[in-house]
């Protein structure tokens, strides 16, 4: 098992790709705490799956814009499983609107959510790995960032916000060798999605992606856990401040 005894925090992870991130971790042998916000009864059904196949894990519910609640969720995890080696900043928010009906209230929470978070997680994670020496922090972005979706404003620019905060980071604690990438999911299918927008619109959104994607089939969970074990592991060591696009062959850079 590629990540055994290490202890990974994964935000937004009671659904969708930080559930499945979290099921993987633990399959490859780390203690995984599953941060949710508002979703109790999925983080624990998450947790439930992770037990029933052996592995460790523990609910905790925390607001990770919000810098008190970011640190007892670090803390309790500490407190269960000795350190963390892992971080995971996976929680976001992805309204569609159109750019001129976004109000200040509504950038503000999400660049809150999703641009501030991940700075408060590093910054709380930061000294059990520095005393460590040694640390993945795992960003995640989406592949939005590169080709400027439309009635994604807000949300574009806080995923674009993520991959300058991941090179920038980087260069900060690369001397205590902690690593600081980057991933950039394309267009995933997820029960997030099926509830939204429904199946119709699921189906439209294929036949368009068929156009630009190399594979010609909806991006899934599952495709992405082996890069985000890749880059918790000991084989990304020497990878640092990178960008990694997982998403079919749509954006190619």
């Amino acid at each position: 098992m590629r990540l055994s005894n290490q202890v990974a925090i994964i935000t937004g992870a009671s659904r969708s790709i930080g559930a499945a991130v979290a099921k993987r971790y633990a399959m490859e042998g780390a203690k995984v705490a599953v941060n949710y916000r508002s979703h109790p009864e999925l983080a624990e059904q998450v947790v439930e799956q992770i037990r029933r196949n052996s592995g460790e894990a523990f609910a905790f519910r925390a607001d990770v814009s919000k810098e008190d609640e970011v640190a007892a969720m670090v803390e309790e995890t500490v407190r269960r499983y000795g350190t963390v080696d892992i971080l995971v900043n996976n929680a976001a928010m992805d309204p569609r609107k159109t750019w001129y009906e976004i109000s200040v209230e509504e950038w503000d929470h999400i660049m809150a959510t999703n641009v501030r978070s991940q700075f408060l997680c590093a910054k709380a994670a930061f000294p059990y790995m520095k005393d460590r020496g040694r640390g993945k922090i795992i960003n995640v972005s989406s592949v939005t960032y590169f080709n400027g979706q439309k009635n994604f404003l807000h949300y574009v620019t806080s995923k674009g916000a993520i991959v300058g905060f991941t090179r920038a980071l980087a260069r900060e604690v690369g001397e205590h060798n902690i690593t600081v990438n980057c991933l950039t999911p394309g267009a995933v299918y997820t029960e997030t999605e099926a509830e939204k927008v429904g199946q119709q619109a699921s189906d439209d959104a294929l036949e368009a992606l068929r156009s630009v994607q190399c594979f010609q089939r909806r991006e899934l969970t599952y495709d992405l856990e082996g890069a985000f074990v890749f880059l918790a592991s000991a084989d990304s060591d020497f990878i640092t401040g990178q960008t990694l696009n997982v998403d079919g062959g749509w954006m190619m850079h």
